[in-house]
């Protein structure tokens, strides 16, 4: 009949293809569209998804945050939610215009132009979803459930339509503006970058170091200022100096006459001021050099000097060229003296408008092109030249000039473009900002509002991030993105900001399609001042991407325009978002930031952040250095449960860093996968057993199956216990909570519950335990499958689909486990006595196996008695009473005593604890430390009562002394003859280790079946197939051992029938018709040799009986003889028992009634 299918071995389970046909299940049965119609109606939970670029192949970095964003919609669906889960493609920015650049040669805005913008673009487009098949196929093979049909792309002319709409809020909220901002350059890809962007690729390189001087005009001593610098390429548009006001200066000649000014800390940095004394030590200054001169930095402020070069002379005379005051000046390098260009440096800016030098808004002197190049007024022999091609020359220039004081080298780290990889510069562009410190107070109010995990991210990184934003440059100077909807007069003086396609068509008179620059930028809007003036024209900026991905929660659902009821009440803010922690400073950050301007809320309720995934040395993955497995391969190898499961049972779902190592992922299979399965599979092998045995069908929820088993009740409870857990820690986003536990009860499931059970499992007790045991492991199975589903998608599918064969109408109504609610805990299974007494009786099994290890005392070996000693008179009772049958026989002792007095087995002392009193006591320590170690047992005892004890004025409490607890070998014994060892909450298990003959041939007895269960196993004998056993000594055998072999199967004889089904026997008693299934030269540590075989159960006819039965008429029975071995084993047997032990044989005519026992034997 069999209720549930049988299934393979666990090393012939495949996991990946067995994943591959759950796959195919989903997908011929649209289970992820099912699960969301089914689930209609219910409230939403609502889910954001961060948007990746197509143009590249996913990595661990997104399966990790995707199997994050996995895990908790699918559990939010299971507990009563409906889950919409859209995919969502960033489809514009640099990453797609580099692509382009590399393709077509373009290496500038000349070269775009050449081509054309709307070729340029077209070409944009063509590419951006270059992967999407690929990301598909991966992301769906790693179990995530999420809809590609109804996507978003941020280059769909809605989404774009709504990030207009959000800039023109912020435009009338005032909260935009357009200005400068020294910001990470590019200039291969002539764009700025973010400060994030800027953070991502960072090398060390050698760039060169000089120091140069700038002649004070008019002073007395002819001196000049020495700067330093790292960046010569500067140099030329030099507009100021700064010193810190609170340093002091001084005025340094050397013997050549010249004097040069530097802060008195950075005098040494000087090449040849300081004289070397012996050890290399500083000696003071060096002979030739003197200090004229002592200033603080404040009484430099203003002094004028000589400029380096004359590109800005007239244009900048009247308020450049002059030493400014400023703190962030330091001490540990350079001369105390910084140059100051304000069109490459922030706080260069910065300094240079608080001190008039450039005012803001104004003009700013910038000799550099988009291209990194000088330009006018720059001249010959360096416009046109990089700038950074450019140093050797400038410094060679300034040292014909007679203004270089040193030139050197200096290795450090220095940004790079994360995508051209070549070195950033510093430039000032100009820019649209979002007015981020006008908010700040309410983006640090909301960010208060939201639930992080880690919480740390979010008070710590993310605080710190909010509490020092600058203004936010949303724009940028490029092509393909959502053009900045601003059309200006060429005056300046007539701007208007486009809020929808709708405002345009109206204000241009043009049908819009598309609101790419190269459909737009030619559009002209009329002037409001009156036909005499110029139109309009669009401002050539596009929006940063990361202004796009920001505006997503409204984007995608092309708010206001469409959806805003529901957008209002329903979907904003999200339940759930989920990202790595570099989005810190990116998509977390825009999210805040925009829907803190405009609606004043967090976008968001709740965030998980990962860490990020290294490679196995530490090392960030890389294509060119291979350093990573495929993850593909990966996948292929394993199965995409154990990758799941590896990388969220990690740090880096505490946002902490993994280093990916495929042996981890391999270890999932093997140490929880291939264990769990193995239970499982042990459940299924005895349903069909138990059902083929009494042709009855198996019904977990049949009547009077309720658990009565400790170990029953004790599964059950702590599966009950474990659905609290897990539903609880998921309501709080703590995933790295909840996969250690549920990896340690399938640890429990498998080790302790099937394990222990095995026998009953197997049918010792009687059909009645065996399916009150087998419905207690089908429920717990059930329970596992639906907590798990979250987690390991396929593999919980692919046991459910058998599993629900057993349940009303084969589980019809929930055809999958995705469908299936979680599960709620059963109160009613709940018992924290035996999940106690079971947790402790683990403790004992391990501590008596370290007892047996340490003293080389086999398992197999019984020992004659143990002692378990503890205060719990409960736990004493329930190991004495219903688990005395599983401490017996997991380690294998004759005789399991208990005693609650502790004292009775082992002497007490204390310690003192040092962490603790260390720091507390100071020079007590040692006083304390006497007084502690000299406590006698009445005042260790009344310590362990009261939490206190008293050291003169010092009061100890229950941290601060340590209490141990030593065996006293008790009378009569050695301590060869007993040991102990002590575990968890002060039990102590005590053994006695002497053995005698019978404990060795006991011993020996199972060693006999080990080798027949070997031998079973090889033969490929499934559990519930019954053989017979015969053994034969091998030849030349010692006659001492092959005594021991006989007297061992004589004595242990109930043993062994219970263990291999039956009495072995030797081999002169096998019937001459036995099948001989298999046959094996075997061996025991006593030194005993024999042939062991094993053959199908035979009847044995007792041909004496049988012809006195048959009124000795021997030819009748010779032909009774020949129909009964003629007939099948296991129905004969059947009919024999049927018939209360007599069967009737009828043979020409005549019958003959046999009696099982007398004419006849079943093996």
């Amino acid at each position: 009949m069999g209720t549930l299918e049988d299934v393979v071995e666990g090393k012939n389970y495949v996991f990946p293809v067995e994943e591959e046909s759950i796959l195919k299940y989903w997908n011929d049965t649209d289970a992820f569209k099912e699960q969301l119609r089914r689930s209609e109606g219910r409230p939403e939970y609502v889910f954001y998804d961060g948007p990746p670029f197509a143009t590249g192949l996913p990595h661990y970095g997104h399966i990790l945050a995707g199997t994050i964003k996995d895990v908790v919609t699918r559990f939010a669906c299971s507990t009563g939610h409906h889950v919409t889960r859209r995919f969502g493609w960033d489809c514009h920015g640099l990453p797609v215009e580099y692509e382009i650049d590399k393709k077509l040669g373009i290496k500038g805005k000349d070269d775009v132009m050449k081509l054309g913008l709307d070729k340029y673009n077209e070409e944009c487009r063509s590419i951006v979803m270059r992967y999407s098949k690929e990301w598909e196929k991966t992301v769906t093979r790693t179990g995530r459930w999420i809809d590609f049909d109804n996507d978003y792309k941020t280059l769909d002319p809605n989404f774009m339509e709504s990030v207009w709409w959000v800039f023109k809020t912020l435009w009338e909220k005032d909260l935009v503006y357009k200005g400068f901002k020294v910001m990470p350059y590019s200039t291969a890809c002539n764009t700025p970058l973010s400060n994030f962007e800027a953070g991502l690729d960072y090398r060390d390189v050698s760039d060169p170091a000089v120091m140069v001087s700038f002649p004070i005009i008019g002073c007395e001593l002819g001196a000049a200022l020495v700067a330093w610098t790292t960046t010569p390429w500067t140099l030329p548009s030099n507009l100021a100096l700064c010193v810190n006001p609170g340093f002091i200066y001084v005025y340094v000649k050397n013997s050549a006459g010249k004097v040069f000014v530097v802060a008195e800390m950075r005098l040494g940095s000087i090449p040849g001021t300081a004289k070397k004394a012996k050890g290399g030590n500083n000696g003071g200054l060096a002979d030739g050099w003197e200090i004229v001169k002592k200033v603080t930095g404040a009484e430099l402020k203003d002094l004028r000097y000589e400029p380096l070069f004359p590109f800005f002379t007239d244009l900048m005379q009247a308020t450049a060229f002059k030493v400014c005051c400023d703190a962030y000046v330091t001490d540990d390098s350079g001369t105390g003296v910084v140059h100051q260009a304000p069109a490459y440096g922030e706080d260069d800016y910065r300094v240079c408008i608080s001190n008039g030098v450039v005012i803001k808004g104004g003009a700013l002197p910038d000799p550099v092109d988009a291209n990194g190049c000088f330009c006018y007024p720059v001249t010959a022999p360096f416009e046109g030249k990089h700038v950074k091609e450019a140093d050797k020359d400038l410094i060679a220039a300034i040292k014909d000039m007679d203004r270089l004081v040193d030139n050197s080298r200096l290795v450090h780290s220095y940004p790079f473009c994360w995508r051209s990889h070549t070195p950033l510069i510093y430039k000032a562009v100009a820019s649209y900002f979002v007015k981020v410190e006008e908010i700040k107070s309410q983006l640090l109010e909301n960010n208060k509002k939201t639930h992080w995990v880690p919480a740390y991210v979010q008070e710590k990184r993310f605080h710190n991030w909010l509490e020092n934003a600058h203004d936010w440059a949303i724009s940028r100077n490029r092509y393909w993105g959502t053009p900045i909807p601003v059309w200006c007069s060429e005056d300046g003086e007539e701007v208007r900001v486009i809020g929808s396609i709708a405002e345009l068509e109206e204000a241009t008179g043009a049908k819009i399609t598309d609101i790419h620059r190269h459909f737009i930028d030619h559009l002209k809007i009329p002037s409001s001042r009156g036909p005499g003036f110029p139109h309009l024209k669009r401002v050539e900026e596009v929006f940063d991407c990361w202004f796009e991905s920001g505006s997503m929660p409204y984007a995608q659902q092309h708010y206001p325009f469409e959806n805003k009821e529901y957008f209002e009440k329903t979907i904003f803010p999200a339940n759930f978002i989920a990202e790595g922690l570099d989005q810190t400073r990116g998509w977390f950050y825009t999210l805040m930031v925009l829907s803190t301007a405009l609606f004043d809320r967090p976008a968001f309720q709740n965030l998980v952040c990962n860490g990020l995934v290294l490679a196995a040395d530490g090392k960030k993955m890389s294509k060119s250095l291979k350093n990573y497995p495929d993850p593909n391969k990966v996948i292929n190898e394993y199965g995409a449960d154990a990758l799941r499961l590896y990388l969220i049972n990690s740090p880096v779902v505490r946002a902490e860093p993994l280093r990916f190592k495929e042996d981890g992922v391999f270890s999932v299979v093997k140490d929880l996968f291939l264990p769990w399965y193995n239970a499982y599979r042990f459940l299924v092998q005895n349903v069909r057993r138990v059902e083929e045995e009494t042709g009855k069908a198996f019904d977990p929820y049949a009547p009077d199956q309720d658990a009565v088993n400790v170990l029953d009740r004790w599964i059950a409870s702590a599966t009950s216990s474990l659905v609290t857990y897990v539903r609880s820690e998921m309501e709080a986003y703590r995933l790295y909570t909840v996969v250690p536990r549920l990896v340690s009860f399938i640890g429990q499931l498998t080790n302790v519950y099937v394990r222990y059970n095995r026998s009953r499992l197997k049918g010792k007790n009687g059909d009645d335990d065996t399916r009150r045991a087998l419905a207690a492991l089908f429920n717990v199975l059930l329970v596992l499958c639906k907590t798990m589903a979250p987690f390991t998608p396929f593999f919980v599918e692919k046991m459910y689909q058998n599993l629900r064969r057993c349940l009303p109408n084969q589980g019809d109504t929930e055809p999958s486990v995705h469908f299936c609610m979680f599960p709620k805990a059963a109160v009613d299974a709940l018992n924290t006595r035996v999940e106690a007494s079971v947790a402790l009786m683990q403790a004992v099994i391990e501590t008596g196996r370290q007892i047996r290890e340490r003293n080389n005392k086999a398992l197999k070996t019984p020992l004659r008695r143990m002692i378990v000693v503890h205060a719990d008179g409960d736990f004493l009772n329930d190991l004495l009473g219903e688990l005395r049958d599983y401490v017996v026989e997991e380690l294998n002792v004759r005789q399991l005593d208990v005693c609650g007095d502790l004292m009775q087995y082992a002497t007490v002392k204390a310690e003192p604890n040092f962490a603790s009193l260390g720091k507390r006591l100071g020079k007590a320590m040692g006083m304390v430390t006497k007084a502690v170690k000299d406590m006698s047992q009445d005042d260790i005892l009344m310590f362990q009562k009261t939490g206190t004890f008293s050291v003169g004025e010092h009061i100890l409490g229950a941290e601060d002394i340590i209490v141990k607890h030593e065996f006293r070998v008790p009378e009569g014994f050695t301590k060869e003859d007993v040991d102990a060892a002590s575990c968890e909450e002060d039990v102590m298990v005590i053994m006695e280790l002497k053995v005698d003959q019978t404990l060795i041939d006991a011993g020996a007895a199972r060693e006999f079946v080990n080798r027949v269960q070997k031998l079973r196993k090889s033969a490929g004998l499934q559990a519930f197939e019954a053989v017979t056993v015969f053994f034969e000594p091998t030849k030349g055998a010692n006659k001492q051992a092959l005594e021991c072999l006989l007297r061992m199967i004589a004595n242990e004889t109930a043993y062994l029938e219970e263990s291999v089904g039956c009495v072995p026997q030797p081999v002169a008693a096998k019937p001459v018709h036995a099948v001989v299934i298999a046959s094996e030269a075997c061996s025991l540590s006593t030194g005993a040799g024999f042939v062991a075989t094993l053959t199908r159960p035979a009847v044995v006819v007792d041909d004496a009986a049988l012809t006195v039965t048959c009124n000795g008429v021997a030819e009748l029975a010779a032909a009774v003889a020949a129909v009964v071995l003629s007939r099948e084993y296991c129905n004969l047997k059947h009919e024999c028992h049927a018939g209360g032990g007599m069967i009737t044989i009828k043979v020409d005519g005549k019958e003959v009634d046999l009696r099982a026992g007398q004419e006849l034997r079943f093996d």
